[in-house]
């Protein structure tokens, strides 16, 4: 089993660059002085994710990511992180940016929030944001 593992709730959608991205995570968690436990990027529908927002969160919303912390330390990730694929398309359409770049976007956002950085305040998401262009310039030289 690998640390940093993929699913598809729909079995229809299949993640590319499955070692590209496992090198991204685990040297964003080198860069990040944190460990690596596992982490299950599971790729699903807007409804699937919906329904989990829903009953977890008691949000009646879309999103594209929602991230369950498993670790019992500061200094650990470990978790599960739902990634609405339709969000993700529509995302990309709205910003004009490919598919595949906003996936890793999303990755790599989810994983940012595991280590412990928020987005809840504009600053948060400008941090966060400046983080996910560091990361996906990394991604794209690895």
């Amino acid at each position: 089993m690998h640390l940093v593992n993929f699913f598809s709730e729909k079995k229809t959608f299949k993640i590319t660059e499955k070692k590209k991205i496992r090198l991204l995570v685990k040297e964003i968690c080198k860069k990040e002085r944190i460990g690596l436990s596992f982490l299950n990027y599971i790729f699903c529908t807007d409804k699937y994710l919906l329904k989990i927002n829903q009953k977890h969160l008691n949000h009646n919303f879309l999103t594209d990511i929602i991230t369950f912390d498993f670790s019992e330390s500061n200094n650990t990730a470990e978790g599960d992180l739902y990634i609405s694929v339709e969000r993700v398309e529509d995302n990309a359409k709205k910003y004009k940016v490919l598919f595949s770049k906003e996936l890793i976007r999303v990755v790599i956002h989810g994983l940012l929030h595991l280590i412990g950085y928020k987005d809840g305040s504009e600053k948060e998401k400008k941090r966060m944001r400046s983080l996910e262009n560091k990361y996906l310039s990394l991604y794209k030289n690895l």
